[in-house]
């Protein structure tokens, strides 16, 4: 089956994780450092903190930013869990912000009257979390604005966006958000197996995610209580976890990151290829903004209309024929979970409605020509055939 995503490891790739296997570090040895340095400089950011997963780098940003309690987090309904859990676990509300349809993303008009609605009922969020959906940058200066007004922070869900731009500087330079977090799952740009990245340019937010991600433990004397007791000394200051990274995934990060443009660069190439092939078609694309370069982690299309039965039958007609269609994201809010919470489904009707009609398509770098010709063909078949039994049915 042609997957709708897969990493490209190639022999320098091997070779990286190979020498760190017969190196005296496994764990907690240069690799990650120097990974850090490689990505905060590709990003034009001060501060990078290498974790084990995005999750763990979500958790951590909102724990930097003191999020507890008491406090309350919104975000985009179209993300994957993790963007809303991350929240939850440091015992924060989450609520969310329906999108623009045609961007997948946080729709700024639609937060902007929330924040209005937020703030003559004293209900406005610590922390707000906009989500790069497939790799586009949200209207990030927009909100940056709003969020001086409003006084909240910002951490840019840029799970999907590494190697993207936003008005001309990588996504992650931070100009408009207090911390970015990357992810380097094997589908995402490029791939540490697992692993994640918070990228800040303010130095506290990058000390205290540093203890957050190794149990809240410090080594140097000037961060702890009293002065050291020798070369073996540690502090626990604070609660923190095991997130850290291993050499092994940095080093295989590492060696991906020379490939990060090419990759980049190659999506960008696949994705005018189905921009072009859906030209004059009933489908509609996510539309790209001006100011944004997308790093293209999905290529999502939208059916003209909702039709769950339609919607459902072409994916897994797809399916059927070797093509891993797939759905990013089933609205958070809809989750058994967040209904618990008291979400319902109406709640975010923008959200809804793109989940009724969107389709991932495969999009990787090494993407034969053959396959995604077949991808195309499959594809507009199915809506041809759809559409003909569907004027048969009103018939």
């Amino acid at each position: 089956m042609i997957p709708y995503g897969k990493q490209d490891i190639n022999q320098d790739d091997i070779n990286a994780v190979l020498e760190v296997l017969t190196s005296d570090f496994l764990t907690q040895g240069p690799k990650v450092p120097l990974f850090e340095k490689a990505f905060i400089k590709k990003c034009a950011a001060k501060f990078g903190v290498a974790v084990n997963s995005a999750t763990s780098a979500l958790h951590i940003a909102n724990l930097a930013l003191g999020v507890g309690k008491g406090d309350l987090v919104w975000t985009s309904p179209i993300t994957f869990v993790a963007t809303a859990n991350s929240a939850l676990y440091c015992g924060a509300a989450i609520d969310f912000v329906d999108i623009n349809l045609m961007t997948g993303n946080i729709c700024v008009d639609a937060l902007e009257r929330k924040l209005i609605f937020a703030e003559e009922n004293n209900t406005l969020p610590k922390v707000i979390i906009p989500v790069h959906l497939a790799g586009q940058s949200c209207d990030m200066a927009k909100i940056h604005a709003l969020s001086l007004k409003y006084r909240f922070k910002i951490i840019e869900d840029a799970s999907h966006a590494v190697g993207a731009k936003y008005k001309g500087k990588p996504v992650g330079s931070c100009q408009y958000s207090d911390i970015t977090v990357f992810s380097f799952h094997p589908v995402k740009i490029i791939t540490s197996a697992e692993g994640g990245l918070a990228v800040t340019n303010n130095k506290l937010l990058a000390q205290a995610m540093r203890q957050f991600r190794s149990h809240g433990i410090v080594s140097d004397e000037a961060s702890m209580t009293e002065p050291s007791h020798g070369p073996w000394y540690y502090q626990q200051i604070g609660l923190g976890f095991n997130y850290r990274m291993t050499e092994l995934q940095a080093a295989l990060g590492l060696s991906q990151m020379t490939r990060l443009d090419e990759f980049v660069t190659k999506r960008n190439a696949l994705a005018k290829i189905y921009d072009q092939a859906f030209n004059n078609t009933s489908l509609l694309r996510l539309t790209p903004n001006d100011n944004a370069y997308s790093s293209y982690h999905l290529y999502i299309v939208l059916l003209a209309s909702c039709d769950k039965g339609s919607h459902k039958n072409i994916i897994s007609q797809l399916r059927e024929k070797n093509i891993c269609a797939h759905l990013h994201y089933i609205p958070v809010h809809t989750q058994p979970y967040y209904q618990k919470l008291g979400f319902k489904d109406g709640d975010y009707p923008i959200a809804e409605e793109y989940y009724q009609r969107a389709i991932s398509l495969p999009l990787y770098p090494n993407l034969a020509v053959k396959e995604q010709q077949y991808i195309i063909d499959t594809l507009l078949s199915e809506i041809k055939t759809s559409n003909h039994k569907q004027k048969l049915i009103g018939q």
